[in-house]
């Protein structure tokens, strides 16, 4: 973390500091704030970054020695409860009366991505004189934007996995011609040896969903229940992946294809729509930054829906229109959002997301989601991948 850089944040936000806490993981983004991951930290620390001065790490005894050295600042210990408290006291209290402090925090936990601080730790910060605020943009601006080496990471990620679908399309097609019995879970494993042959990894196998179970948005193919993809059948493969490095970051798509030359005016109709509102939000991202505007993630969001709702399948768009993409597919930064919440996080340069509509009508046998990846560069938005325009013919 660039503390001076932070420092001035602070400053411009009228802040007086950024304090981390954590206990067993329970904050991960205080974890990847300073690059905690995998080191045995047992007790609860604090980690002050005040809007002037030198950082302070408050730790247990036993962990004094073994609290990373690549973090920068002093350290201070405790081992009693008493002197947590004393301590956190003196830390906070060198803020100044009634100080301004950022914490992962929301109220109403009205983001829960940014709602990692369990309430009895903030009502023990608060009863110290201080007013905690909520860390999100402090967050989205430090932790979240990609650097050059990232955008690189995900440009590998989505060809491969751009490939991976396009490959399973085909091979669903092949087998129908030899007459071949070809299963969900079949094109779900032969995507996971392409994510291996491309040394990908993920946190959950690929979506490859016919006819109704596409229209469970968060459908799991299972052995259990062997479903063949066949002819006339509508197919939804929805794959994510990244690369092994520790800061790679993610890659994820959604395509929809038909068994056949000729799909079902239904299934057409619905594309037809989920694919146009995606192309609504894209161009709502461009027009705000042609104009010079900086959108909220909800902002975009109802653009996208109220386009589906226009078309009468409002109420078949059961989630949001996006998420954030960092070195976990759901990120921390701002996503497209005003149905599960109203997000208020800006898009800033440096972040990513989805844009992914979807119609979901399982009483008739179909959904359709249509899912691109934007990466806000500092010359306006980039989808690195191809973008789907028509159903793929299988």
């Amino acid at each position: 973390m660039d503390i001076p850089a932070l420092q001035r944040a602070l400053a411009e936000s009228k802040l007086d500091g950024w304090l981390l806490y954590d206990f067993h993981g329970q904050n991960p983004t205080a974890v990847s704030a300073l690059d905690l991951a995998g080191h045995m930290l047992t007790r609860r620390w604090f980690y002050l970054v005040p809007r002037a001065g030198e950082p302070v790490a408050l730790v247990h005894q036993i962990e004094l020695g073994s609290f990373p050295r690549h973090v920068p600042g002093a350290r201070r210990g405790y081992s009693s409860w008493q002197s947590l408290r004393g301590e956190l006291s003196a830390l906070l209290g060198g803020l100044g009366p009634r100080a301004r402090i950022a914490m992962e925090y929301c109220p109403e936990g009205a983001i829960p991505t940014l709602s990692r601080v369990d309430g009895g730790t903030l009502e023990l910060v608060r009863g110290y004189g201080v007013e905690v605020v909520s860390s999100a943009e402090l967050v989205q601006r430090f932790l979240c934007r990609w650097d050059d080496a990232q955008v690189e990471s995900h440009r590998r990620a989505l060809a491969a996995i751009d490939a991976a679908k396009d490959e399973a399309f085909q091979r669903i097609g092949a087998a129908q011609r030899k007459g071949e019995r070809i299963l969900e879970t079949d094109v779900q494993r032969f995507l996971m040896e392409r994510f291996a042959a491309a040394d990908l990894e993920t946190d959950h196998p690929p979506i490859v969903a016919v006819n109704g179970h596409a229209g469970d948005p968060h459908y799991v193919p299972s052995e259990a229940t062997p479903t063949p993809v066949e002819r006339g059948d509508l197919v939804l493969i929805d794959l994510w992946a990244r690369g092994k490095g520790p800061r790679d970051v993610y890659a994820d798509i959604t395509w929809v294809g038909y068994c056949g030359e000729k799909p079902p005016p239904k299934v057409q109709e619905v594309f037809d729509v989920v694919s146009g509102a995606r192309d609504v939000g894209l161009a709502t991202v461009e027009q705000a930054f042609r104009d010079g505007r900086t959108l909220q993630g909800w902002e975009v969001d109802r653009a996208v829906r109220d386009f589906i709702w226009s078309k009468g399948y409002g109420e078949r768009f059961v989630h949001r229109t996006g998420h954030s993409i960092g070195t976990n597919v759901h990120g921390d930064g701002v996503n497209l959002d005003d149905l599960e919440t109203h997000d208020t996080r800006t898009l800033i340069p440096g972040l990513a997301f989805s844009i992914e509509p979807g119609v979901y009508l399982p009483d008739e046998g179909l959904g359709v989601r249509c899912e691109i990846d934007v990466f806000l560069a500092p010359e306006g938005p980039k989808v690195f991948a191809k973008i789907q325009r028509e159903l793929v013919r299988i």
